[in-house]
């Protein structure tokens, strides 16, 4: 009886050690290493990959075709992907449990009816399976389910149907014969991607792969596994809220700036083409403490609603607190207000929610911040045509904000009538040809000028 053979691995970057040590050699992480059972096996990998051997080409000898991409027959996740799906690509979408990743690529494949595509379901059965597509209410023949976990018997199935698209749920759910280890291991996860990934090279089939998340938010699995992956998609939302968006993490293939914005309903996620509609709340009655944002999130110029609660501080140490803005960022213009403007902010409870559910890290949200949070200590509401777009300072200076354009275009297009902005983003802008009321400040009492005196 042969023994049993094991190696530690790094969970955060998958490097092998033959044995145990506190600290990873290879990134320098501390009480990273697990041990696992490994037994390899006399062969390994994809069967096409050894048909052929690799040549050295010319690059100017190297030809494609310009229209290459695939249409996923969805906007938003076209966009993300910088234009469509590039065959023979390895994309890996990301997400916490229950946030809607089966389900937006169960609705896309249901979308592509000209395309044979093959689902390999490792966490649901068939029939479940019928049930979700039955509520999506969309019928696609070309659609091949499979509810198997293990990859050399998934092979056989890929040659014999010849998909167009291979959608894998999950990466950690799949294992290989070769390694003798627990589904969801670091070496089954690298192993079994490492197949992926030739299977896809090789054919030019490309593989969407749904990978797990950690409690701290990163993608279950050796760190290795992104670095392996042509594309990574994370998708997150808040589950309170129906709203979801897909980031692009990495793109080989595309622009890491770019968001798809979804919103989940009863019969699957419905795009979201004009985001800014969504984030703001209607409401009829003049209320202080609210003011909207043109903020940028990739590519795309959204006008969010940021809200403010300050009040009296009742058990003596004043909280702080932020819903989809960072907290520390927050306690800087509340400590700029008390130390430029002189507001007396030390002894009030200040409370900022970002309206929709999203979090935003623009720096051009600072101006409307510090609007709602005047509002509603003055108890002054701001008038609801009225939206901003500036940073701000330490000095209590208004900063300029890139793609002011932008901003000012989707402002305009959504019925603001004025906006606020720094007066050194007015350098090339034609105020002749907008139909929004431009309002440059230099400085925060500037505007406090202008909206509560």
């Amino acid at each position: 009886m042969s023994k049993t053979k094991t190696a530690y691995f790094c969970s955060n970057c998958g490097a092998q050690s033959a044995k145990w040590n506190g600290q990873c050699t290879s990134c320098g992480a501390w009480n990273t290493l697990e041990e696992e059972i490994i037994q390899k096996g006399p062969q390994k990998g994809f069967s096409g990959s050894s048909s052929h051997s690799a040549k050295p080409q010319l690059l100017s000898s190297i030809s494609y075709d310009n229209n290459y991409r695939i249409d996923m027959h969805n906007s938003e996740l076209n966009r993300v992907l910088g234009g469509g799906l590039v065959p023979g690509s390895l994309i890996l979408l990301g997400g916490e449990p229950g946030i809607g990743k089966s389900t937006l690529l169960l609705q896309v494949a249901l979308q592509l009816p000209e395309v044979t595509i093959l689902y390999i379901s490792g966490e649901e059965s068939s029939q479940q399976l019928k049930i979700r597509a039955d509520r999506i209410g969309v019928q696609n023949n070309n659609l091949y389910i499979l509810t198997e976990t293990i990859i050399q018997n998934i092979l056989p199935f890929i040659e014999d149907i010849q998909p167009g698209i291979i959608i894998v749920d999950s990466i950690q759910t799949i294992t290989t014969q070769l390694v003798e280890s627990s589904a969801g291991s670091i070496s089954q996860i690298r192993e079994t991607t490492n197949e992926l990934q030739q299977l896809a090279k090789s054919t030019n089939i490309p593989v969407f792969l749904i990978g797990h998340i950690t409690k701290d938010g990163s993608i279950a699995g050796p760190k290795i596994l992104e670095h392996i992956v042509d594309t990574v998609l994370q998708f997150e939302g808040d589950r309170n809220y129906g709203y979801r968006i897909v980031r692009s993490v990495k793109n080989r293939f595309g622009s890491t700036s770019e968001l798809g914005i979804f919103e989940m309903t009863s019969v699957g996620l419905r795009e979201v083409s004009n985001p800014s509609e969504i984030l703001i709340s209607q409401r009829d009655d003049s209320i202080s403490g609210v003011a909207i944002a043109a903020t940028i999130e990739g590519l795309r110029p959204l006008l969010i609603e940021t809200q403010a609660l300050v009040s009296t501080a009742v058990y003596g140490t004043p909280q702080r607190s932020a819903t989809g803005f960072d907290l520390r960022r927050l306690n800087m213009l509340l400590a700029v207000l008390e130390k430029r403007c002189g507001f007396k902010l030390g002894t009030k409870d200040v409370f900022l929610n970002i309206a929709g559910g999203i979090r935003v890290d623009d720096p051009a949200n600072d101006l409307s911040i510090v609007a709602s949070i005047l509002s509603s200590g003055e108890d002054i509401f701001i008038d609801s045509k009225d939206c901003f777009a500036a940073e701000v300072g330490l000095s209590g200076e208004i900063r300029p904000v890139v793609r002011i354009d932008q901003r000012i275009a989707e402002a305009e297009k959504m019925g603001f009538k004025r906006i606020f902005i720094s007066r050194y983003n007015l350098k090339g802008l034609e105020q002749s040809k907008l139909k929004i009321k431009i309002i440059p400040l230099g400085k925060i009492e500037d505007m406090i000028s202008y909206l509560f005196q």
